[in-house]
């Protein structure tokens, strides 16, 4: 059995063997990468007649199926947000998660302290040199 944290406040739920191993094949990872393509090819057929956003979250767990197994398409993704940072923020945006900041970045200080710095970079910018 492999310990999981469970949904409920980090509490632990035993996970069969079996099951850990079944979800790991991969005959299974194909089957998953199989039905997230079909999800996003049903999804606009969903989409349309219905009304509301149903085929976009139909397509959204089609994707989110396929960038989990698949390593090329997580590789084809990252190149993508990397070029296009919009789509990168938008993303985020959508899915209400911070970016993943280098340790160390200007995130982790508060907001007022990265506003004083940033005020101090500016004046130290204008200030004329006195040849010190």
């Amino acid at each position: 059995m492999v310990a999981t944290s469970g949904p409920y406040g980090g509490s632990i739920v035993k996970r069969p063997a079996y099951l850990d191993i079944l979800i790991r094949s991969e005959p299974f990872r194909l089957f998953q990468i199989t039905l997230g393509v079909l999800l996003m090819i049903v999804a606009p057929i969903v989409g349309i007649p219905t009304p509301g956003p149903i085929g976009i979250f139909v397509f959204g767990f089609g994707f989110a199926l396929v960038l989990r197994n698949s390593r090329w398409a997580r590789r084809q993704y990252l190149r993508y947000t990397r070029r296009y940072p919009r789509v990168r923020r938008a993303v985020d945006f959508g899915l209400r998660r911070k970016r993943k900041q280098p340790p160390g970045a200007a995130d982790s200080a508060p907001l007022a302290s990265r506003s004083r710095w940033w005020m101090r970079r500016r004046l130290a910018a204008r200030a004329p040199d006195r040849g010190n």
